[in-house]
């Protein structure tokens, strides 16, 4: 994320459109990782708010938050770890296998090493870990665009469509998973939100 100065829904209002993807992203998470009761949660690229993932942030026995920047009152919660700064060199001090939930969603297209920061949300899964990513496909491409060039809808918009260095359909992101260490029969990988987005869910072995 070289090229941004500031995280999603820090300094421009988010279009309805980017709420609404927001909440169907928030409930395929939820649904993909289950319960955070108990468990220690990151969400990676979680944008200024950390919108998709309040609830189980207020779950989790623990939370981390990685981004550009991040509300206060975030940052002031008793089960909050918060991180500002670039991806994927912010989750440098960030130990080894010390996260059982990880959600990333809406952040690889962002990251223009998309290999290295996939490589260390592997790293930071625990054994029986869960990793919940999603990304704009393909054919997410032209709807995005219309929003964001032609409707203007919402003032992030055209700011966070020329920030994307890339799109994914299931065959372009699989390959990368198993590259970065995620073993094949742990991989669920599938497009959803009529086919705008792909996302995958990652499982590591206990």
């Amino acid at each position: 994320m070289d090229d941004r100065a500031t995280a999603l829904g820090q300094d421009a209002v988010l279009s309805s459109v980017d709420r609404f993807g927001i909440w169907l992203s928030s409930r395929r998470m939820r649904a993909a990782l289950g319960s955070a009761r108990g468990k220690r949660f990151a969400d990676i690229g979680c944008g200024f708010e950390a919108r998709a993932s309040r609830r189980l942030i207020d779950e989790a026995a623990s939370s981390l938050l990685v981004d550009l920047a991040i509300a206060e009152d975030l940052k002031a919660h008793p089960r909050v770890e918060a991180v500002e700064g670039l991806l994927p060199g912010a989750l440098a001090g960030v130990p080894d296998a010390s996260i059982d939930l990880l959600a990333c969603t809406s952040v690889l297209e962002h990251v223009v090493e998309d290999d290295v920061l996939l490589a260390e949300l592997r790293r930071v899964l625990a054994p029986g870990g869960r990793c919940f990513l999603n990304v704009p496909s393909w054919l997410g491409k032209h709807f995005l665009e219309l929003v964001a060039f032609r409707l203007r809808l919402g003032e992030s918009a055209p700011l966070e469509m020329d920030d994307h260095k890339r799109y994914y359909d299931p065959k372009d992101l699989w390959p990368l998973l198993v590259a970065a260490g995620f073993r094949p029969h742990g991989i669920t990988c599938r497009r959803h939100k009529a086919g705008l987005n792909t996302y995958a869910l990652c499982r590591v072995d206990p």
